[in-house]
């Protein structure tokens, strides 16, 4: 019987995602370099320690970048964030599992920080019993720990919950932790491969939660 389910953050709850790719494609195309989408493409849902953008291009560039371009970057990955509401279906989907009396929890590889802070800006931080971010484990995202963490603090086995992915890093970390996954890809991971997950959907508005309950218990 499923229990809980645990919620990735970045592009799954808010598109972040899009606005952090976008506001480094425009320094890189202010100095006249491409950033490599296929590099890029391993950090999401895990972190920068494979490749980091800031330092690829100064490498590229041969000098640091000046102090106001990466301020100015900030502030447009700020501007295009807080323009984006929560992802469609996301709030539905949290009041139809406190219906359920179902647990909810968030698994992050971003930082608390980060995570709460939107959480709380939206106003559905109080909706998650248990919140781990990259901040509270050893190993990130495609390692289990996250998920391992907040099933922990959850109280319920791998086998009791579900867990709600937007990357493959995701769903790896989630599956190898045993959880059944449901992926749900953003514009920047609609192209990757996500045949790990039990299920993958457009959108979480797509479907109820007695469905998504009901195809991922079918596909078992």
């Amino acid at each position: 019987m499923i229990r809980a389910i645990v919620f990735d953050f970045d592009g799954l709850i808010l598109d972040t995602e899009e606005p952090v790719y976008r506001s480094w494609l425009e320094v890189y195309e202010a100095h006249g370099e491409e950033l490599p989408f296929e590099r890029w493409i391993q950090t999401v849902g895990s972190t920068t320690t494979g490749f980091h953008p800031q330092h690829h291009l100064e490498e590229r560039l041969g000098r640091p970048l000046p102090k106001d371009v990466l301020d100015r970057r900030l502030g447009r990955r700020t501007e295009m964030i807080l323009a984006n509401a929560v992802l469609p279906g996301v709030v539905q989907h949290l009041d139809a599992a406190r219906e359920r009396g179902l647990e909810l929890g968030v698994a992050s590889s971003s930082t608390q920080e980060w995570v709460r802070g939107h959480l709380a800006r939206l106003g559905i931080l109080d909706r998650f019993r248990c919140v781990r971010c990259r901040d509270d484990v050893a190993h990130a995202k495609p390692e289990p720990d996250l998920y391992l963490a907040v099933l922990d603090c959850l109280g319920v086995l791998a086998t009791e919950a579900i867990a709600i992915e937007d990357s493959p890093n995701g769903v790896a970390a989630a599956k190898r932790a045993g959880m059944r996954c449901v992926a749900v890809p953003n514009s920047i991971t609609a192209r990757l491969d996500m045949s790990q997950a039990d299920l993958v959907l457009n959108s979480l508005a797509e479907v109820s939660m007695a469905e998504l309950l009901e195809r991922v218990s079918a596909s078992a």
